[in-house]
């Protein structure tokens, strides 16, 4: 009973780690433009964070028994809590630093990498393992497409237009798509702890299906919700600021592109990170306003932690199992 509290505590941890490590995402664009004030803008991601959250639950099943089989393996509980204490590191470290990394990312990283020190790669199922790796390698670039195409539209269509009035009608578009891109975030982000505490569920012999509970999908959603209202203004100000001078109809061009493919994902249960969507989505909409326009070293930057995410985390957990197995085995 005890290994199951430790772990629930570090997933709702976690949880609101994500909540305001990836606040960012949701709000950056709105803040920056000044369509919302910080404090409007939380409390905004904050609501929709938490009804984003109880809407679905397929992603946590997905997450739950995609990468491996928790009723087989021997010592799920601390594969469990190595995975959480890895996946927790890392997205501390990058939240330091002020890098959007993924919280996605570095779960599914961690998960596989502990599952692997506990049982060899055979325990990890190729299948579900490649259509989680290649939803989170897909999703970044299908919403930087997206960007580029809604914003090169919206350009055609506003080429003749007063761009102060244009900008003006914008900020207040984008009120509606902050509300979307937090509503988005919440069904897919949240969805990410409730999946591994039932995978910790099922591991203890606690339940034998990968079906939520309904009070693993209350606390996974106030988690998520209060870590949001926390904020993270250090990605905030890389995300609103450093990729390129955002104004509001980049800020709005660049929401509903990544919140559509964030909420696409959701609906067809794959687990993707928002940070790769909406920062892929920024990076479109400013190479079709000017391409010189965006700043592209630190465009590299954030794409290196991109790519060193997913081994660094699993590296980190399988030495945590390491760790913990002992000291308790």
């Amino acid at each position: 009973m005890t290994a199951i509290i430790i772990v629930i505590f570090l997933a709702l941890a976690f949880d609101f780690i994500n909540g305001f490590h990836d606040t960012a995402n949701a709000i950056a664009t709105s803040v920056s433009t000044r369509a919302l004030t910080p404090r409007r803008a939380i409390l905004l991601a904050s609501t929709l964070n938490f009804v984003g959250a109880m809407t679905f639950t397929g992603v946590a099943k997905t997450i739950g028994g995609s990468v491996a089989d928790p009723a087989t393996l021997e010592h799920g509980m601390l594969i469990v809590t190595a995975t959480l204490i890895a996946a927790i590191a890392w997205n501390l470290i990058t939240w330091w630093f002020g890098i959007p990394s993924s919280s996605s990312h570095a779960l599914i990283g961690a998960l596989t990498g502990a599952v692997v020190s506990a049982a060899g790669f055979s325990a990890v199922n190729p299948a579900g393992f490649k259509k989680i790796l290649y939803a989170l390698l897909l999703s970044p670039i299908i919403a930087f497409a997206v960007g580029f195409t809604i914003m090169w539209i919206l350009k055609m269509v506003f080429a003749k237009a007063n761009p102060h009035k244009t900008n003006k009608g914008f900020r207040g578009m984008q009120v509606l798509t902050a509300a979307f891109q937090s509503f988005t975030h919440g069904t897919n982000d949240a969805q990410k702890a409730m999946g591994i505490i039932t995978f910790a569920l099922v591991a203890g012999g606690f339940q034998e299906t990968l079906d939520v509970p309904t009070w693993v999908k209350i606390s996974a959603a106030l988690a998520m919700a209060l870590g949001t209202s926390v904020g993270g203004w250090k990605i905030i100000k890389t995300m609103g600021t450093k990729i390129f001078k955002i104004e509001p109809v980049n800020g709005f061009a660049a929401d509903l592109s990544s919140a559509g493919v964030i909420l696409t994902a959701t609906l067809n249960e794959l687990p993707v990170s928002t940070t790769h969507a909406i920062t892929s989505s920024i990076l479109g909409v400013g190479s079709a306003k000017r391409f010189s326009a965006v700043k592209w070293g630190v465009a590299g930057r954030i794409v290196v932690a991109w790519v060193i995410t997913i081994p660094v985390a699993g590296l980190l957990a399988a030495v945590i199992y390491r760790l913990i197995a002992l000291v308790s085995l």
